[in-house]
Order: structure tokens, then sequence, then C-alpha cells
């Protein structure tokens, strides 16, 4: 796909991206070579409707009554989702949540790799955690420099995160996931996405609730 049709991809459509490409490799894993939008719906629990229409704007992708071919929708996914180039994170806070995210450090995904951490804090700078030296702030340019980073993940405080994501965006990386919910500024060259964990929750009890309420009683019982 064009750059500038891919500009034109809603950003809706754009977050779903990654759930059909891990939902395809584990089809594939599993011997599937062909799946139908509904097949796929029940997988992925994304409606049917909402898988064509995000599929339609990559172009024909598949055939009516035929579906869909696994192996071709990965390729056509993976390449427009570069899976296939390494990324190298820096992760900034070394808190529970950035523990928690080295730790794991994507093992589902070999080119996406944390490669260098950093802290402000004075009692853990300089130390080890998890096979990883934590820098300081002030070290943030020159170590990403040297590691060759283009992504940064930032799980700081919301009240240190304009500062954390300053000092991001000063080092020339311009792709950020930032952890802490409230909003910063950056210029317009910059890609930032917020996670937001109560939000999340939150919608998802409101969902269930709503999903609840449309199980008949004798489903329950």
């Amino acid at each position: 796909m064009e750059i500038n049709e891919l500009k034109k991809l809603p950003r809706a459509t754009a977050k779903r991206l990654p759930l059909y490409l891990r939902n395809l490799k584990v089809l594939e894993a599993n011997g599937v070579t062909r799946i139908k939008s509904k097949e796929f719906a029940e997988v992925t629990q994304v409606p049917s409707a909402t898988i064509r229409r995000d599929f339609s704007y990559l172009g024909e992708l598949g055939r009516s009554g035929y579906g869909y071919e696994v192996p071709f929708l990965i390729e056509v996914f993976s390449e427009l989702l570069e899976t296939d180039e390494e990324k190298r994170i820096a992760l900034v806070g070394m808190g529970n949540l950035g523990k928690a995210l080295l730790k794991n450090n994507f093992r589902r995904n070999a080119n996406l790799k944390i490669n260098c951490v950093f802290d402000n804090n004075p009692e853990l700078i300089g130390t080890v955690f998890d096979g990883f030296m934590i820098y300081g702030m002030d070290q943030f340019e020159k170590v990403c420099q040297e590691n060759n980073v283009n992504v940064a993940i930032t799980t700081v405080p919301s009240h240190s995160s304009q500062m954390a994501v300053n000092t991001i965006v000063d080092a020339g990386i311009t792709a950020i996931l930032n952890f802490a919910p409230d909003r910063v500024i950056v210029p317009p060259y910059v890609s930032i996405r917020y996670i937001d964990l109560t939000t999340e929750l939150l919608t998802l009890i409101f969902f269930d609730n709503q999903h609840q309420q449309l199980i008949p009683n004798y489903v329950k019982n």
C-alpha cells in the first residue's frame, strides 16, 4: 500500500491491525490456511462487518464466499506494521510497571526489544535490573544514540510525564508510548499513544455489564 493511501486509513482500523495480525499468526500456527470474516470475528471478538470494512481499506484481500488466505493476510499486515524490521526501544521509568514491561520485553515479537532503561531516582541510577543498567535521564540522548533507539515507552507518573517526553523528543525519537493518562505537548511530527489502564478497565466493565444484561436468565441458571 502506498504512503498516501495509508494516511487515509481510519485510526480505529489502524488500532485493530496488530490484533488481526496476532490472531492470524495463531491461526497459521494451528494449521488454518483460509478463514471467513464470520469465523475470524469469533476469534478476534470484532464484528464481521467491521472486519470486512477494515480489510476493504487495504484492497482486495479476499473473495466473497471464499474468505481470506491466512498466509497472504499475514504478509499484508506484517508489511503494513513493519514487523520484520527491528524496533529498538528505550524504557523510561523503573517503577513496578516499568519493571514488569522489562521482564516481559515483548517475548512474542522478536523484532520489538527494550534495549536501554532510564529513571531519575538516584537510588536506582547505576544499578542493574534483569541484566539492564539503569541510566539517568541526563544520559538519555547519548545512550539512545549508541543503541540506535527509535521508539520510547514512558511509565512515569503524570506530574513528571511532560518533562520525560521533552527529553525523549529532544533526543530525536518520534514514536512514544505513554502510560500516563494526562495529555502532554509534543511537536506535530511526533507520534504519541496513551495507555490509561483505569479507563480501559472501566470501559471493559461497562461493556461486560451491557453484555450480561443481554444474556437470558436461563443461561446463568
